[in-house]
C-alpha cells in the first residue's frame, strides 16, 4: 500500500495510485447483499435459474462491486497527515462486465485531478475493478474525495 501526504499527492495527479489484493466474491456475500438491498433478482440468487441465463451463473450485483471500493482502495492507497476524508460522489460510474459468483476482483486506482476546496482538497481518482483474468472491467468510474487538513 502507498502512503501519500496531500503534497506528495500533488506530484501524482495522472499516475496509478495502487491497486489492492484479490478478493473473493462468494454467493453468500451476493446472498448477503440482495438481503441488505432487497433485490433478490434471479441472475444474483437464483442458482439454478441462473446457470441457464446469460452469464451462465449467478453474478454479483453493480452496486455490491461499487460497494466494495472502500475496501479494495484502503489496501491501494492511504492519504496521510489528514484530518478527515469524505467521499463526495462519483462520476461516469459503469458496469461493462458481470462478476460471477465464486471470482476474485482487484481494484487499480488512478489520481485523475486534485483540486482545492475549502479546508483541503478534492481527489478525483479513477477506479476500475476487474475480475481476475477479464478483458473489461466490471467496474469503472471516477471516485471523489474530499480530504480536509
Amino acid at each position: 500500500m502507498n502512503t501519500l501526504s496531500v503534497d506528495q499527492l500533488k506530484e501524482r495527479v495522472g499516475q496509478e495510485l495502487g491497486s489492492s489484493e484479490p478478493f473473493e466474491i462468494t454467493q453468500e456475500r451476493i446472498d448477503l447483499f440482495a438481503d441488505a438491498t432487497e433485490d433478490h433478482q434471479w441472475i444474483h440468487v437464483d442458482r439454478e435459474r441462473a446457470r441457464g441465463g446469460p452469464f451462465g451463473g449467478t453474478i454479483a450485483h453493480g452496486y455490491l462491486t461499487l460497494s466494495l471500493l472502500p475496501h479494495l482502495l484502503a489496501q491501494a492507497f492511504r492519504v496521510e497527515g489528514i484530518r478527515m476524508g469524505i467521499n463526495y460522489g462519483l462520476n461516469r460510474l459503469r458496469f461493462p462486465s458481470p462478476v460471477p459468483a465464486g471470482s476474485s476482483v482487484r481494484g487499480t486506482f488512478t489520481l485523475n485531478d486534485l483540486k482545492t476546496v475549502e479546508g483541503g482538497v478534492q481527489a478525483l481518482v479513477g477506479f476500475e475493478v476487474r475480475v481476475d483474468g477479464a478483458t473489461k472491467p466490471a467496474a469503472a468510474g471516477e471516485a471523489v474525495f474530499n480530504y480536509y487538513l
